[in-house]
């Protein structure tokens, strides 16, 4: 999942985006308001993790800005707690609001129940033929058996699993596991891709994972 951090503490926002992408999210981070609306605009985010109190542009604004024309989820992350705060976050479009001091594991569990909720996914596994995808536990079984992905290769797959038999294009895979200012070619889609459909291939069966040349990859489960 592409998470966007808007936090102008360094320290904070720094420790975020280290901690979210152990936990293996792809994270941009921005220091303001103006600059973090900026990132919405340019880049497909799953959620958008929003201080209030931001230099430039309040979070307020760019909650307001974001809902005159985009679909992402926001989740305030504010050390304002009262509750008449929140109900105004709420009330204004956020998808969901956590005070300061937070722990990061809540956070991280709120950030995946959003990004199911986005693509209507209620439970945390995901499943497509003879795969289950833990998107908690980032485990990975094909048949009842582990599968063992890299990070890169998990991420992939998870993007893949949201959306069975849609193709998706490079071009959209690289914005997904990437940074926006990450300097990769689309090659390295193709390795991953390539590598990741060997593993999850079975025996004497299609192929799960299918390249629609020209088009892109997409995950097609058995009839």
């Amino acid at each position: 999942m592409k998470i966007l951090v808007v936090e102008d503490s360094e320290r904070l926002r720094r420790s975020l985006g280290h901690g979210l992408s152990k936990a293996n999210f792809t994270v941009d981070l921005a220091a303001d308001g103006v600059e973090g609306l900026a990132y919405v605009r340019a880049y497909d985010y799953d959620v958008v993790v929003l201080d209030l109190l931001l230099p430039g542009m309040s979070g307020l604004d760019v909650l307001k800005k974001i809902r005159e024309s985009l679909q992402v989820h926001v989740l305030i992350l504010s050390a304002k707690d009262h509750v008449e705060d929140r109900i105004r976050g709420l009330e204004m479009g956020a998808d969901d609001y956590l005070v300061k001091p937070f722990d990061f594991d809540e956070l991280c569990a709120r950030i995946h129940s959003l990004a199911r909720r986005r693509f209507e996914q209620k439970a945390p596994c995901l499943e497509v033929g003879p795969l289950r995808i833990d998107t908690v536990r980032r485990e990975v079984k094909c048949g009842g058996h582990p599968i063992h992905l890299t990070p890169s290769e998990y991420k992939i797959l998870h993007v893949l699993a949201l959306r069975p038999r849609q193709t998706f294009s490079k071009a959209v895979l690289m914005d997904r596991l990437y940074r926006g200012d990450a300097d990769v070619t689309d090659n390295v889609i193709e390795v991953l891709v390539s590598n990741l459909r060997k593993k999850i291939r079975r025996p004497d069966e299609p192929p799960l994972l299918v390249t629609r040349r020209g088009y892109g990859y997409q995950l097609v489960p058995p009839q």
